[in-house]
């Protein structure tokens, strides 16, 4: 128990130094502390006091989470996300929770779901004091088709906020490798969080090997699944580009059963990766190509004609965002200075945009889940495009 204390001391102590601008370097933490076990577990009540425990909102294997408010004002909500110990692991919590924490401390961003505190419980379980989302995620926006209607304006808004998550994420070295839906939460002022950082990781060397196995398939860019080993932000920018077509077509762009399933979804929507468009991709070690016949790369008419409501500067970014060749791909800084955003019409304003009600228990089952390189094996039928003439209901 004193060992758990010192460590969530630990964790206190770099939570105090979050990034607050884009340019702030990450301070050093590598050289952890360990005090007195009685004056980690005073602090750690201190921390714990902070803070009223409501009702369980959501359950899971790898945590619960609960509504709680602070101690001193009632009317300040909070979820509280319990860690539970996994005896699997050495320290009791796998490499994806300590990520999370890690990063959720030092990513201060208004468009980056906040972590106020952290600290044990009796039960040696970590808890993570979190800002509470009573609006779910994005996802449960785009699947609503009876009851939540958007136009050009809220899916200009929804991109911006997503897109300077990102960019300040790789601004700061952060790779999310993980965006989707159902991991961009919404607020009560209608501000977009991006959340679960289970799979993220710093790049700042950038001849340092990374995983393939990461991001979930339906938003993953094909040179993961080709098993490229060094890779930077835009693949980050892909998942985006995913998302902004399925906030179109109200359903996922490319999907599929399996990773091949989704690799073949790729190349009948955007084209076959070859030598002539992509300069070097026959090197990486699971490039296949599929034949016959060659599928040539999707035309800015073809794309036009189904995402045709983005207008024509729309589908010209959103193509730049799934180019097949990460190096013609766009950075998010490139997305967010794009003159899609410049031209009318102008971004809703947060407070205005639609939202989905009662999605407290939908946000919970956001923050329990445990980041997974599976695929979400989600069929369904084809959604209803965006009416961006409806009136909103």
């Amino acid at each position: 128990m004193a060992k758990l204390q010192e460590k969530t001391l630990t964790l206190l102590s770099n939570n105090k130094s979050t990034i607050s601008t884009a340019n702030s370097p990450f301070s050093d933490t590598s050289n952890d502390y360990a005090p007195p076990a009685d004056l980690a577990a005073a602090l750690n009540e201190q921390e714990k006091h902070k803070y009223i425990r409501l009702k369980q909102i959501g359950s899971g294997t790898y945590a619960n989470v609960y509504k709680g408010h602070l101690r001193a004002d009632p009317s300040s909500l909070v979820a509280i996300k319990k860690m539970k110990v996994q005896t699997d692991y050495k320290e009791g919590l796998s490499m994806d929770s300590i990520r999370e924490i890690k990063f959720l401390q030092e990513l201060s961003h208004p468009n980056i779901i906040a972590l106020h505190s952290v600290f044990s419980s009796k039960d040696q379980n970590i808890n993570l004091v979190i800002e509470f989302m009573p609006h779910g995620d994005l996802e449960m926006v785009i699947k609503d088709h009876d009851h939540v209607a958007y136009g050009l304006a809220d899916v200009k808004a929804w991109m911006g906020m997503l897109g300077r998550a990102t960019w300040f994420c790789h601004e700061n070295f952060v790779l999310h490798r993980d965006i989707k839906p159902s991991n961009v939460l919404i607020a009560a002022d209608g501000q977009l969080k991006l959340s679960d950082f289970g799979l993220a990781r710093s790049f700042a060397d950038p001849y340092q090997p990374m995983t393939h196995l990461v991001i979930t398939n339906w938003y993953r860019p094909p040179e993961l699944f080709y098993k490229a080993k060094y890779y930077s932000g835009v693949v980050d920018v892909w998942s985006c580009g995913c998302v902004l077509a399925q906030l179109v077509l109200r359903s996922a762009y490319i999907h599929g059963e399996t990773d091949m399933q989704v690799l073949d979804a790729i190349v009948q929507a955007l084209g076959q990766p070859t030598e002539e468009n992509w300069p070097g991709v026959s090197k990486l070690e699971n490039y296949v190509m599929m034949k016959p016949p060659t599928r040539p790369l999707t035309s800015k008419a073809e794309m036009m004609n189904l995402f045709g409501t983005l207008g024509p500067v729309g589908v010209d970014l959103l193509m730049a965002m799934l180019a097949l060749d990460p190096r013609k791909r766009l950075t998010s800084k490139q997305v967010l200075e794009h003159e899609f955003f410049k031209i009318a019409p102008r971004p809703t304003k947060a407070a205005d945009l639609p939202k989905k009600g009662g999605g407290e228990k939908q946000a919970a089952e956001d923050l329990k889940r445990k980041a997974t390189l599976l695929g979400e094996g989600r069929g369904g039928k084809v959604a209803k495009k965006l009416d961006f003439g409806a009136a909103r209901r």
